[in-house]
């Protein structure tokens, strides 16, 4: 990456730059290739980031068929993250996972699954699997909510084999003029659905697989409990990354908690890359990177339920961050994620351009279908999910929840970010994987204005310049969604 002009004499955020289109020879957003520069090759650089109220096994399931990959919070007692990765590395890598009920479940009951999927549909399935019918939220309208579903379902049904290819359930569901098809066994159990939509997406995104052709899926660990007993059990449960994690990742807690968990990996021989962080500075890069980490965490209070930059002063402008953090990182053959501070398609392009290996996401896509809160709709119909802040009074009281109450009371004086807030469903793009084409397809098109078919020659190609609020509100449509 290279400025337009002379180098800045400040530090910059995603909002201050632009890029400059360059002669492309690249003819279509298609051919450009977005695997991610992380270590992980993953198919898009994109990361669901290990937050409570973004992360678990329906965002990792659904990340991952998409190419990315979904982090289960630090959070989460070990026996659940078990039982998460289990259930994500059991899911079809193609056709999505379907909400099932039994025919003599109530309409109330199917109604209030269908929010889990963004399909919209439930699936009626006999006790061994099969299934006899479907319901929509159509079909349960004006619908006594004690009905039991076998009495109000569709039986009209699209079955197909699971081998069979994206583009074949795509016309059957055009010429049928259904909404859903469903994947069956040789025994005709359920497997998966699909929609039109859904059976365009695969064609266009491979999933992230490990070796075994599953699902990929990794696990946050923190450094105030027992790391080491807590990366032996995601490791034993079949994570395929391990992200230690702290909001101060340049410390000494940090350092000997990186060595020890290098330490079990190398002992194991297992190549599972190992991330940690946060950090902002090429310092920090350095002794994780000396201490053992593959990959590093980069940002200090730009994500949009942090409240450290205000509490404490502390922080660095993100575009500078990541751009400096990734150049030391590629020095020593290790690789950055850009965590916290996107907002638009723009700025996951820029973190790119600045050399991200990928980018996690957070906020963003606590406002979908997949994320794990309850969907709740405002008195005016408006859909939302409530988001909070890792560090905020909420989280602290998750995290402690096994602490006496003095320290438990003693920890809550100490909680930085925000502990409630509306992430509403954008109505255009309600489910994660409708905001995945809506950033995918900004980068692709990213790398052909730089004239880069690929995200190492993105970063290579791209020429940033540097420009005012103005500039910035110059380039936003009025369009209040953006």
């Amino acid at each position: 990456m290279k400025y337009l002009d002379s180098l800045p004499t400040y530090d910059l955020t995603y909002d201050d730059v632009f890029m400059v289109p360059r002669r492309s020879t690249i003819p279509s957003r298609l051919d450009v290739d977005v695997t991610s520069t992380d270590g992980l090759s993953l198919p898009l650089p994109l990361i669901a980031a290990n937050m409570t109220a973004v992360t678990g096994r329906r965002m990792s399931e659904t990340v991952a068929r998409r190419g990315g990959i979904g982090i289960i919070p630090q959070d989460i007692p070990p026996d659940v993250v078990a039982k998460t990765i289990a259930r994500v590395k059991t899911a079809h890598t193609v056709f999505d996972t379907a909400i099932t009920v039994g025919p003599s479940d109530t309409v109330g009951m199917a109604l209030a699954l269908l929010p889990k999927r963004a399909h919209g549909v439930v699936v009626v399935i006999e006790e061994d699997g099969v299934p006899i019918g479907t319901l929509s939220r159509a079909d349960g309208d004006g619908v006594d909510r004690f009905t039991q579903v076998h009495d109000v379902m569709k039986t009209d049904l699209v079955l197909v084999s699971v081998d069979t290819e994206p583009v074949e359930v795509f016309e059957k569901l055009r010429t049928s003029h259904h909404s859903l098809a469903l994947a069956v066994d040789e025994r005709d159990h359920l497997i998966g659905a699909m929609t039109e939509r859904g059976a365009l997406r695969s064609t266009l995104y491979p999933p992230a697989c490990d070796s075994s052709g599953r699902l990929k899926i990794g696990v946050a660990i923190g450094i105030s409990g027992d790391a080491l007993t807590n990366a032996e059990a995601a490791l034993a449960s079949g994570a395929d990354t391990l992200v230690l994690d702290t909001a101060h990742g340049h410390q000494g807690r940090m350092i000997s908690t990186v060595i020890q968990v290098r330490a079990l990996l190398d002992d194991l021989g297992c190549k599972v890359p190992l991330v940690a962080g946060n950090v902002v500075t090429p310092e920090g890069v350095k002794e994780l990177t000396e201490a053992g980490a593959n990959i590093l965490k980069v940002g200090v209070g730009p994500g949009a339920m942090c409240t450290t930059r205000m509490q404490t002063g502390v922080g660095r402008p993100q575009f500078s961050a990541v751009l400096e953090c990734a150049e030391a990182a590629k020095e020593l053959g290790a690789s950055v994620w850009a965590d916290g501070g996107v907002r638009h398609p723009r700025d996951v392009a820029l973190a790119l351009a600045a050399g991200a290996g990928a980018v996690m996401i957070g906020s963003w896509f606590a406002g979908t279908y997949e994320s794990p809160g309850s969907l709740i709709t405002t008195e005016d119909g408006r859909a939302y999910k409530e988001s909070f802040g890792m560090a905020s009074a909420r989280a602290v009281r998750s995290r402690t929840k096994d602490r006496s109450g003095f320290d438990r009371a003693r920890a809550a004086l100490f909680e930085e970010g925000i502990s409630t807030a509306r992430m509403f469903l954008d109505r255009d793009r309600p489910g994660v994987e409708d905001l995945i084409d809506f950033i995918i397809s900004g980068v692709r098109s990213s790398c052909t204005y730089a004239g880069a078919a690929s995200l190492p020659e993105f970063a290579e190609n791209a020429c940033i310049g540097i420009q005012s609020s103005s500039g910035f509100n110059e380039g936003r449509p009025l369009h209040t969604n953006w």
